[in-house]
Order: C-alpha cells, then sequence, then structure tokens
C-alpha cells in the first residue's frame, strides 16, 4: 500500500510489545464552574452543522478545568451543560489533585488529563474524523446517550484513573469500551488506533444492536490502522496479520461458518486472538473487493433471517462453496504483507 494513499492523519495502533510512552504530569485542582461550560456550549447556537471552540475564559473565576464545545443535532445545549456539571463533580469529589480538559464533540464529550489544545485536536482529528466517515458508509443513528471518551495520557494515568473513577483493572494496555459506564477509556500515549476501534462498538449498538461477535469486532478491528481513500475511511495492513498467517500455516484457522456463528461466550473465550484476526481480514478483503459497506447493508436489513451474516456472506461475495472461499481467501492473506508505515495522529 503506497504512503501517498494515507491520509496525513494515518492513525496506527501500536503493536502487543510497545511501551507506552509518559508524558509531563500536570497538577493543579478543579473548581467547579459550570456556567463556563453552559456560555461555551450557547456559542454554539445558530450553527448546528458547524463546529465552534471558545477559549477558557480568562476573566472568570479560577479553574483548572478547560471547556470547549463543538454543536450536536441529537442534543440540545441543556443536555451537553448538564453532562458537563456532571463530569466536574464527579471529578472534584474523585480526583481533585489532576487537571482535566473538556471537549464536547457531538455525540461524545471527551475528558483528557492534557492540555486543552491536545484534547482539543485529539477530539477533531480523530474522534470527529472517524466519526463523520463511519456515518457517512455505515451509520445513520447517534448512540442514545452522550458518552464520555476518556483520553489519559500515558499507562500510568490510564490504570490509576480506570480504578479511581470506574473501579475497574484494565484488561489491556490499549483501551476498551465499557458500555455500563458509558465511557471509552484510553491510554491514548499507545496511539488513536484503539480509539477508532472502540468508537466503532456504540455505534454498532445503536444501528445493529444484534450484530454477532465477528462483524462487532472485524470492522472496529479493521480501522485500528486506518487513513482515507477517495474521502471514506479506509483499514490497511496491520500487526495482526503476523499471527493470522501463522495460524493458516498451522492449519487452525475455522472455517467462516463456524466463525460467523460464534456467540459472544465463544468469540471471547475460545482463539480470541485467531477469532479477531480473522474476523478483521474477511473485512479487509471485503473493502478490497469493494463489497464491505454493502455486505453491512444486505446483512442489517436481512438479520432476522440471517443472525449469523454467513448466508449474506455468501450472496455479497458470489460464493456458494465456502470452504473453496476459504482456501482463496487463506492464500490471499498469505499474500499480504505489513509493509506502511506506522503514523501517529496527526499533530
Amino acid at each position: 500500500m503506497s504512503n501517498s494513499a494515507l491520509r496525513a492523519l494515518g492513525i496506527a495502533r501500536l503493536k502487543e510489545n510497545k511501551e507506552s510512552a509518559g508524558r509531563a504530569g500536570y497538577s493543579g485542582r478543579i473548581i467547579i464552574f459550570i456556567l463556563l461550560a453552559v456560555l461555551l456550549i450557547l456559542a454554539c447556537q445558530g450553527s448546528r452543522a458547524g463546529r465552534s471552540s471558545v477559549p477558557p475564559n480568562r476573566n472568570a473565576t479560577e479553574s483548572s478545568l478547560k471547556v470547549t464545545a463543538a454543536s450536536s443535532a441529537k442534543f440540545s445545549e441543556a443536555d451537553f451543560a448538564q453532562h458537563v456539571n456532571q463530569i466536574t463533580s464527579r471529578l472534584k469529589k474523585t480526583v481533585p489533585s489532576s487537571e482535566f480538559s473538556i471537549v464536547i464533540q457531538s455525540p461524545f464529550v471527551v475528558v483528557g488529563d492534557e492540555p486543552l489544545k491536545v484534547v482539543k485536536q485529539r477530539a477533531e482529528d480523530t474522534v470527529k474524523w472517524a466519526v463523520d466517515r463511519l456515518k457517512q458508509d455505515y451509520f445513520t443513528k447517534d448512540p442514545e446517550e452522550i458518552l464520555d471518551i476518556w483520553l489519559f495520557k500515558d499507562a500510568a494515568s490510564y490504570e490509576k484513573h480506570a480504578r479511581l473513577l470506574f473501579g475497574e483493572t484494565p484488561t489491556t494496555p490499549y483501551g476498551y469500551y465499557s458500555s455500563t459506564h458509558k465511557a471509552l477509556i484510553m491510554n491514548i500515549a499507545t496511539g488513536g488506533g484503539t480509539l477508532v476501534h472502540e468508537i466503532v462498538h456504540p455505534f454498532m449498538e445503536a444501528n445493529f444492536p444484534a450484530c454477532p461477535p465477528w462483524l462487532n469486532e472485524g470492522l472496529g478491528s479493521l480501522y485500528e490502522q486506518c487513513g482515507e481513500e477517495n474521502g471514506h475511511i479506509h483499514g490497511f495492513v496491520n500487526w495482526r496479520l503476523n499471527g493470522l498467517q501463522k495460524t493458516i500455516r498451522a492449519g487452525a484457522v475455522p472455517s467462516f461458518k463456524t466463525l460467523t456463528a460464534m456467540d459472544t461466550s465463544a468469540f471471547y473465550n475460545d482463539d480470541k486472538g485467531t477469532n479477531y484476526s480473522q474476523s478483521r481480514y474477511l473485512c479487509y478483503y471485503m473493502q478490497e473487493k469493494g463489497v464491505l459497506v454493502k455486505f453491512y447493508q444486505e446483512f442489517l436489513a436481512h438479520q432476522k433471517e440471517d443472525p449469523s451474516g454467513f448466508q449474506n456472506l455468501q450472496k455479497v461475495l458470489v460464493e456458494t462453496d465456502m470452504n473453496a472461499f476459504k482456501q482463496k481467501w487463506e492464500k490471499y492473506v498469505l499474500g499480504l504483507s505489513e509493509d506502511f508505515e506506522l503514523r501517529p495522529v496527526r499533530p
């Protein structure tokens, strides 16, 4: 894949053994000043389709919490003001020694323990970029509730605040989506790829609640390494390829009928790594053949008759013998190479 095909944004998820980069900490105390948030949000009135940001009010009462806002078509200014109020109250009670910035980037509220300029940049260059393009191709509905994206600056902050704010010890060094807490909880030092992956899940939850795990994780994993081609989000070969190729050579990849029929327990507990990578590169294959969006739409429209998606997969791929197709797909995957340059989120 040529570098020219990638946008400057090129979002990369670091490999499993990549160590998180640290950043200097910030200290300070949070004083609730929700009037600031209300004023910032109201500044967006009359420009629903646009994007607006306002710097902190320097004449207001001193506050270490910094807020900026972007307009929303689904949620009102009052909705966001109330939500920001809840976040600031929670932060004051839970982590009063830390400094956080808040950016309203519809349909999310992005909270990060970095300067406002950095959090705002992440919200626009990764969150907005991904949401706009995912909605362009797949999703028509926003999540039913305002969701939070917590961006912690390094591994130590991520682990510390996951415990303090959510009572959880992360099982991944990158980040995860918690439907229970209505939050995406991220170690942003590992890059923006996992963030894009996790953004897929609440949108899938809102648009395709019966989606089987193979497609939910396959589509999310596809965009762990992504850029833009012809104005659309496009997944590229990533770190999952090597493990999948080894499994193919070992003859241990399940049939596509078996993969698509897996329930949540089987998918996440039985050879999880292979299930993720097989799902990703099935989606990648369909993307490269120009039928991935069509498959999603067909599957969504006929999910009751075909809850696993297997029949629609055959239809869209124009394949009657899926065992023969698996051999063709495996040969295709073995011919791929991880020949891209890992790139950070656009500076």
